[in-house]
């Protein structure tokens, strides 16, 4: 459901220990399909005989769900089998739970403080005049929320894929391949940049609730 957005599948690989998540912001080829199949056939030798792999959607055009199936279920043959399963529309989470009602409850108040503080700032100002600060969205980024002009979100959005064009949670993805038992180096640092694995500050008040 998130589009070409890996977020939900990197994320969800991340707390499920999965053993790999295909996403668009990282492209593969069928040499990195063939590494991982080994790891999983060489993991399931041992004495964890469980494996997770997950698909983005979007994530290529050609290496669909049925073929990454049938792949896994053609080289791991006589050590592990393999089952399909396409969540769809029940990634929505269907009635709002507890969490969701206090968070929108929060989020509106915060909305309407806003907007009432920028009609108090024009104010007896006679005439009204829009500029981009008074044009925002307001989300979460990272770990706080977040009022973002709409001229600085153009600048960072990429338009055809509908995403960001910089994911904080791509610097996650090496956490995936250390639990699953890959060979990884993880950097928490600003500034640390994603390798290719092999196998063998913004101003806000916090998120939190």
């Amino acid at each position: 459901m998130g589009g070409y957005c890996g977020y939900l599948a990197n994320m969800g690989g991340l707390a499920a220990g999965a053993d790999a998540a295909y996403i668009f912001e990282e492209p593969f080829d069928i040499r990195d399909l063939q590494s991982n199949v080994e790891h999983l056939t060489e993991k399931m030798k041992t004495s964890i005989q469980r494996g997770l792999v997950l698909r983005n959607e979007s994530c290529s055009e050609n290496y669909t769900t049925d073929f990454i199936y049938q792949l896994y279920s053609e080289e791991g043959k006589g050590v592990f089998d393999c089952r399909k399963n396409v969540l769809g529309h029940m990634q929505q989470g269907g009635a709002p739970s507890p969490f969701d009602r206090n968070f929108g409850t929060k989020i509106s108040a915060r909305a309407m403080e806003w907007i009432t503080t920028k009609l108090r700032e024009a104010q007896g100002k006679g005439r009204k005049f829009v500029n981009d600060d008074s044009i925002c969205v307001l989300g979460i980024s990272k770990r706080t929320l977040l009022f973002q002009p709409v001229a600085e979100l153009k600048k960072e959005t990429d338009f055809e894929h509908r995403i960001p064009k910089e994911q904080w949670w791509l610097k996650l993805r090496p956490l995936m391949k250390i639990l699953a038992k890959y060979k990884a180096s993880y950097d928490v640092s600003d500034s640390g940049q994603l390798e290719h694995v092999h196998p063998s500050s913004d101003h806000g008040e916090p998120a939190a609730i």
